[in-house]
């Protein structure tokens, strides 16, 4: 006589977790614009003069001139809008330089970018005079490329080993720091000029700068996003890449191309911001796994919602005074710097 054995479940066909997980990946990015967009209206309506929601769309969309409707449409709304953009370019600029580098720790700050942006725009504030952020964008491009390059060429070009690039740009940034504190001490009357820019900010924001870096960081930003399939391919060491036929030097030159245009845009409108580009894109990691085809848009998302919640923190714990968001953002990355460094020398042992 038969009898009818239990019914075990079946396991889901194999072809179905990668679906499962590209699901997952995706619902993630949703949630992320949901926060971001949660971020933007904090930005909007949390200051020194709290602005209730219901007023914040008025001022958007109904301005009829009063005071809410002024803070909001030529205060706040590009403030909002410049950290947005420049989350943005510092979160994917430093999603690319860690999968370029193959280090999760590389960051435009640790490797020198931001510093050589720096430098070239406080150059250009004592000797040159230049006040307008259109000069500033061109010298901080030009500031970024030069130390980008630098910083390749004392790594050894083909030879170079994240280690080496990430000495390579802690001594590039610390002699260009000192350059630009030797120029802001001997140069008194560039100083009040330079003083709030140096620190990272988003105060000074208009629709002016807005639409003045818009091309620049929309160029790098479409720029990082195209090279997202061929980085993967890098990750797996040139040899590798080569063999799945990509292009390694194109993409090289692509991605420096990016990190270029997205740090020198963002320091010359807010000034250098550190730990953006570290933070994000190592976190992201976590969730996404390496595909740069999900690491980079996740970090263009979440970058700007780290920048504006610091932001937004900063106008609140010293109110009616506000703390830069650059500082913030060095509160919360010093920490978890040391701590992520801990962490990977812990799996190392």
């Amino acid at each position: 006589m038969l009898v009818d054995s239990p019914s075990q479940p079946q396991a889901p066909p194999a072809e179905t977790a990668p679906v499962r997980r590209q699901a997952i990946r995706a619902a993630g990015l949703l949630l992320s614009l949901g926060v971001l967009l949660i971020l933007v209206v904090a930005s909007i309506a949390v200051g020194a003069k709290p602005i209730p929601v219901g007023e914040v769309w008025h001022g958007l969309f109904g301005n009829t001139g009063t005071e809410n409707d002024v803070v909001i449409s030529e205060l706040r709304l590009p403030r909002t809008l410049l950290g947005l953009l420049a989350g943005a370019a510092l979160g994917l600029a430093g999603a690319v330089m860690q999968a370029l580098t193959r280090n999760p720790l590389a960051d435009p700050g640790l490797l020198g970018i931001n510093a050589g942006a720096s430098a070239a725009v406080v150059s250009a504030i004592s000797f040159l005079g230049v006040t307008s952020l259109t000069g500033y964008v061109w010298f901080a491009l030009a500031g970024a490329a030069a130390v980008m390059a630098l910083v390749y060429v004392l790594g050894g070009v083909r030879a170079a080993t994240p280690v080496r690039l990430a000495l390579a740009g802690t001594a590039a940034a610390a002699a260009l720091y000192g350059y630009i504190n030797a120029v802001q001490i001997m140069d008194t009357a560039a100083l009040d000029k330079m003083r709030f820019w140096t620190v990272g900010s988003l105060a000074s924001a208009s629709m002016t700068t807005v639409v003045q870096v818009l091309p620049f960081i929309g160029l790098g930003i479409a720029l990082a996003l195209c090279v997202a399939r061929p980085l993967n391919a890098v990750g797996m060491g040139d040899d590798t890449a080569r063999a799945l036929g990509a292009r390694v030097n194109r993409t090289r030159a692509l991605s420096m191309l990016a990190v270029t245009l997205l740090c020198g845009s963002a320091t010359a409108a807010c000034g250098p911001i550190v730990f953006v580009g570290l933070m994000v894109p190592h976190m992201v990691r976590g969730f996404t796994g390496p595909d740069q085809r999900w690491i980079l848009p996740y970090a263009t998302v979440l970058s700007p919602v780290l920048l504006l919640g610091a932001d937004v923190i900063g106008r609140v714990v010293a109110r009616p005074a506000e703390l830069q968001v650059g500082i913030v953002t060095a509160f919360i990355g010093g920490p978890l710097f040391i701590l992520l460094v801990r962490r990977r020398r812990t799996a190392q042992l």
